[in-house]
């Protein structure tokens, strides 16, 4: 059987966002460390995770039991503007990624940036969905942070 090779195009996905939140910047910053943690899916289910939020900590699906998912690695923070990681996240191919926050404050709100670059054989399924998946975890972000904030 031959197989032929992907078009670059198809090997590589990006997702940018801009997240507007009334709340400081470390409040915010807090809140997205704390929502990265406590995370769940968009109907419901809870997924615990752990985060250890130094440079080169890991970030990863807590099952119990010493069992889970390794996400990805923190590859630099400066609280409270910068989180990046890079890893495999929720994909368990052959793929690298990288996710980047940056947080600034402009007119008086804070605004998160997000960037996901991911390149390998990514399957379809995640490709149709990250978008969903990063929206409403970006959304609770919001929530969290404003509530917090008393706004």
């Amino acid at each position: 059987m031959i197989s032929t090779s992907p078009e670059v195009e198809n090997l590589s996905l990006t997702v940018t966002q801009e997240i507007r939140v009334n709340a400081s910047l470390e409040v915010t910053f807090e809140s997205l460390l704390e929502q990265l943690v406590e995370n769940e899916l968009p109907d419901g289910t809870a997924m615990p995770m752990k985060l250890e939020a130094v440079p080169g900590g890991r970030w990863y699906r807590d099952l119990g039991d010493n069992n889970g998912h390794l996400w990805a690695h923190v590859q630099a923070i400066k609280r409270p503007t910068l989180l990046e990681f890079s890893g495999p996240l929720f994909m368990s191919y052959p793929v690298a990624n990288n996710m980047q926050y940056r947080l600034s404050q402009e007119d008086g709100v804070t605004v998160i940036k997000f960037r996901h670059s991911a390149f390998g054989l990514i399957d379809e399924d995640h490709r149709r969905g990250v978008s969903t998946g990063w929206g409403h975890i970006h959304e609770q972000v919001r929530k969290r942070a404003e509530r917090k904030a008393g706004r």
